[in-house]
């Protein structure tokens, strides 16, 4: 009788383990599905938030008065502008008209390696910003690109290219200054803005 016991009890044992885990496995999925839900929205509006400064640097909000984030046409991959996976193109537009394009492009054959930046492109074509995404540029030398990274804190590096139509402009001209272009660029650190200025074009 005690042989046979034993047994018993081990199964039931191992069956109350199993029942014990599985609603700890149930309770904690729940919370945590619960947390999730709780936190979703001020997540969404972080990222909104985040999107919103980056495209305040390219594009001043007086320039366009419709929902810019929910007015968009998707871009699939786009080798022409460095882009291997599928983005958006922002359509700014006043009184239903359309004004500008916010666009992202990348410099894939940046010092470090690739180089995403955010373009704004009036109706006409003149690019209105430009900013940096991400980079892995080495610091203090490749990173001015970034405005709060430039020491020339009253034109910014990354501002030459504000104002200027590419359709208007010969592509010779669209080098850095040591390669016979109309580009400024810092000693030393010329692969970088060669980069910058080459996906801006293409953009």
């Amino acid at each position: 009788m005690s042989s046979q016991a034993k047994p018993i009890t081990a199964t039931r044992m191992a069956a109350r383990t199993a029942v014990i885990l599985f609603i700890f496995v149930a309770i904690f999925t729940a919370l945590l599905s619960g947390a999730y839900l709780w936190t979703r929205p001020a997540i969404e509006a972080a990222t909104i938030a985040e999107k919103m400064t980056l495209i305040d640097e390219v594009l001043p909000r007086d320039r366009y008065d419709n929902t810019l984030l929910k007015d968009f046409v998707s871009l699939p991959p786009t080798p022409a502008l460095g882009l291997d996976e599928s983005s958006a193109i922002y359509r700014a537009r006043r009184n239903g008209q359309i004004e500008a394009l916010v666009l992202e492009t990348v410099a894939p054959d940046g010092y470090a390696g690739k180089i995403r930046l955010l373009v704004a492109l009036g109706q006409d074509g003149a690019v209105i910003g430009v900013r940096v995404i991400t980079h892995r540029e080495t610091p203090g030398l490749g990173d001015y690109i970034e405005p709060k990274k430039d020491r020339n804190k009253e034109r910014p590096w990354i501002t030459q290219f504000n104002g200027l139509t590419p359709a208007t402009i010969e592509e010779r001209e669209w080098k850095v200054r040591k390669d016979g272009g109309r580009f400024d660029s810092v000693a030393g650190a010329t692969v970088t803005p060669r980069a910058v200025v080459k996906a801006v074009r293409k953009a």
